[in-house]
C-alpha cells in the first residue's frame, strides 16, 4: 500500500468491510512506518505567513490546530467513516461527548426533538434537564410504536434520536421506518449505534441520517480509552458539526485515536466471537431466569426485525430476576470470574445493574417507562471462554436460589 492509499476513496471505498477496518484512512509519513503514526502535537508550524492565513480561510488543506485537526485523529475519522459506509466522521473526547454534539450542532431555542424513551441514562439527561435550559423541547415515545413516532411530529419537529438495540432493554427500533418518517417530514434522524457498530449493523444503509457511537466500547474492545463519533453527510459534518466542535472543543487526543485504530483492526473478529458467546451465555440463563432480553433469541418479542436490520445479534443483552435491587446485587456480589463494570464492549465479560449505575440519574418513573426494573441486570460478553461464563453465572444464580 502507497504512502496515501489509505486515504483515496477511489481506492478504498472498493474494500471490502474486513480490509476497510485495517486498512482505511492510513497515511504514512516520509518515514514509511508500518503502523499509524502517532502525532502528539497541539499545534503547527508554517514556512511563511500566507499558508496559515490561507489554511484558516479554508482556501488551502492543511493542519492548523489539533482541536480541529490532527493527522492521527484525521485517520481515525477516515477508518470510522469508511466502515460505516458515510461521507464523513468527526470523532470526540467520549461517546456523551458524541451524543451531545449530535444534538446542539443542529437545534436552536425553540425547536422539538422526538426520542425514543428507551435510551442510555445519560443521554436522558441530556434531553430531560439540560436541553429544556435551552429553549430546546423534548418528547419521549416508545421507539417500537411507529404511530407514536408519527403522533408526536409538531411543526418545529427537527430531530428523531434513537439506540437500537437500546440500553438496557434491548428494544429495536425500525431503523427504515421511523428513518422513512423522518425524512418524510424534513426531519433529521440520529441513531446512537453503540451497541452494534458496523460490524453488526450498518443504520445509514436503512436511511439514517447521522449516526453517533461511544467509540469507548466496541471499538475499542478492551476498556482502554474514552472517545466518540458522529458520521453523516459531508455537508451535515463540516456545515453543521464541525463549526460546533471547532469553537467548543470536545476534542479526542491523539493517542486516544491512535488505541481506537489498533482497536479497529480486530473489531469484526472480536464481534463475532463475542456474539456466538453471547448467544450461547444467553441460551443457558433463558433456562434460568424468569425473564431475558436477547436480541439473537427467538423469544425476543423483535426478533424478525433484528433478523432484517442486524448482521449479527451482538454480545450485549439483559434479563431480570425476581426479588429487585436486593435479588440483584446478591448475584453480582457472588460473582468470582465476571466483573461488576458499567462499561460494555470488553474483551472480558462485564455485568452492572443498571437501575443503580448507568440510569440511576433519571427518576425512578423515568426508569420504569423505559422499562429499567430493579430486577434488570445487564451483560456484556467477552471472549472468555463462553463455558467459564456460564459457570459463573450458574454459581451465582444458585447462590441467589435461581
Amino acid at each position: 500500500m502507497k504512502r496515501d492509499t489509505g486515504q483515496n476513496r477511489s481506492i478504498t471505498s472498493k474494500w471490502r468491510p474486513a480490509t476497510r477496518a485495517v486498512r482505511a484512512g492510513t497515511w504514512r509519513s516520509e518515514q514509511g512506518e508500518t503502523s499509524e503514526a502517532l502525532f502528539l502535537t497541539s499545534g503547527y508550524c508554517y514556512d511563511d505567513a500566507a499558508t496559515p492565513a490561507a489554511r484558516f480561510a479554508g482556501e488551502e488543506p492543511g493542519m492548523t490546530y489539533s482541536r480541529t485537526q490532527n493527522p492521527t485523529v484525521q485517520m481515525l475519522e477516515e477508518r470510522i467513516a469508511m466502515m460505516e459506509g458515510a461521507e464523513a466522521c468527526r470523532v470526540q473526547a467520549s461517546g456523551m461527548a458524541a451524543m451531545t454534539a449530535a444534538m446542539l450542532c443542529q437545534l436552536s431555542a425553540g425547536d422539538h426533538m422526538v426520542i425514543a424513551q428507551a435510551a442510555f441514562g445519560p443521554t436522558r439527561w441530556v434531553t430531560d434537564n439540560l436541553l429544556p435550559r435551552f429553549g430546546i423541547e423534548t418528547t419521549p415515545v416508545d421507539g417500537r410504536d411507529l404511530d407514536a413516532w408519527k403522533a408526536a411530529i409538531r411543526p418545529n419537529t427537527k430531530m428523531f434520536f434513537f439506540e437500537t438495540p437500546a440500553n438496557p432493554t434491548m428494544d429495536i427500533v425500525d431503523i427504515e421506518a421511523v428513518c422513512g418518517l423522518a425524512r418524510e417530514h424534513g426531519i433529521r434522524s440520529v441513531v446512537d449505534n453503540a451497541f452494534a457498530t458496523s460490524a453488526m449493523q450498518r443504520p445509514l444503509e436503512f436511511g439514517a441520517d447521522v449516526v453517533a457511537y461511544s467509540v469507548t466500547k466496541l471499538m475499542d474492545g478492551q476498556g482502554r480509552v474514552l472517545a466518540g463519533a458522529v458520521c453523516g453527510s459531508a455537508e451535515f459534518i463540516n456545515s453543521v458539526l464541525l463549526p460546533f466542535q471547532r469553537n467548543t472543543g470536545p476534542t479526542l487526543s491523539p493517542f486516544n485515536a491512535w488505541v481506537v485504530l489498533k482497536g479497529l483492526e480486530t473489531l469484526e473478529l472480536r464481534a463475532e466471537r463475542q456474539a456466538d458467546n453471547a448467544l450461547e451465555v444467553g441460551r443457558f440463563l433463558e433456562k434460568r431466569v424468569p425473564r431475558i432480553l436477547h436480541p439473537g433469541l427467538e423469544s425476543h418479542p423483535q426478533y424478525d426485525l433484528v433478523q432484517k436490520q442486524m448482521i449479527r445479534p451482538g454480545s450485549i443483552f439483559a434479563f431480570e430476576i425476581d426479588g429487585g435491587r436486593a435479588a440483584a446485587h446478591g448475584i453480582l456480589d457472588a460473582l468470582e470470574l465476571i466483573d461488576i463494570s458499567n462499561n460494555i464492549g470488553d474483551s472480558k465479560t462485564l455485568m452492572t445493574h443498571p437501575a443503580t449505575t448507568t440510569h440511576s440519574s433519571l427518576a425512578p418513573d423515568v426508569r420504569a417507562a423505559m422499562g429499567v426494573s430493579d430486577g434488570m441486570l445487564r451483560i456484556s460478553v467477552g471472549l472468555e471462554d463462553p463455558q467459564d461464563v456460564i459457570e459463573d453465572l450458574d454459581q451465582a444464580l444458585r447462590k441467589a436460589g435461581l
